[in-house]
């Protein structure tokens, strides 16, 4: 994508030879997961979050596996910090509605009277270190939530794609190299209304209920089905 056409054709054979041996080492087909290790015993959120990420994961065991990452206490569960890949993987699999609901453990650190978040899963028992590891709500609630992320190198094009859950008004403000770029949703009668406004020079796409729309500079106004 940079020009470094050289580089990107040796990662990408790496890319494609360690894809095939994760799939043939790691993959059983039993429980449709990904083995932690070799000996195929030891399965967790954090192997199988990746394989998503990473793109791995046969598609046609996809949703099996979304589901043991849902519900499968059996598997280690991800720590708050390794919480920030399982949601991003959770939210590729188009669940990023839901995501307002995986917030327990960051509820346990206001209630206890946390200021910062903690380093640790076990809140009776971390300190309250402001760790960067736990604060991934602190991106979530604009990347997911408002849904505003970068589509392009250096933030050039952007894409918006919302996940409210259950919220009915937002809106919030993100920076940009050329500027801000500002959001504002409102659910009413089985609409959305969006207003989003791109800095100058700035183009990007809005994604609404698997539809695509094109953003440009300035003002942009939908009114759309839910």
């Amino acid at each position: 994508a940079i020009g470094s056409k050289e580089f990107g054709a040796q990662f990408h054979q790496k890319a494609v030879f360690l894809e095939k041996s994760i799939k043939r080492k790691y993959w059983v087909n039993s429980k449709q997961m990904f083995a932690d290790r070799a000996e195929k015993d030891l399965f967790s959120q954090h192997t199988n979050a990746l394989s998503i990420l990473t793109g791995v994961v046969p598609g046609e065991f996809r949703e099996k596996l979304v589901e043991h990452l849902l519900v499968d206490k059996t598997i280690a569960q991800a720590s708050i910090y390794f919480k920030y890949y399982l949601h991003l993987a959770l939210i590729e699999s188009g669940n990023g509605n839901e995501y307002l609901k995986w917030l327990d453990i960051w509820r346990e650190n206001i209630e206890m009277g946390l200021t910062t978040w903690g380093e640790t899963s076990d809140v009776s028992s971390t300190r309250s270190d402001c760790h960067a590891w736990g604060a991934s709500p602190n991106i979530e609630f604009f990347r997911t939530v408002l849904g505003v992320d970068s589509d392009g190198i250096a933030f050039k094009t952007v894409k918006i794609e919302p996940h409210l859950g259950d919220i009915l008004k937002i809106g919030g403000e993100v920076p940009h190299p050329e500027g801000l770029i500002k959001v504002n949703y409102e659910r009413h009668k089985s609409k959305i209304f969006s207003q989003i406004i791109l800095p100058k020079g700035v183009s990007g796409r809005f994604i609404w209920q698997r539809k695509t729309f094109k953003l440009h500079e300035g003002e942009n106004n939908f009114s759309l089905k839910e």
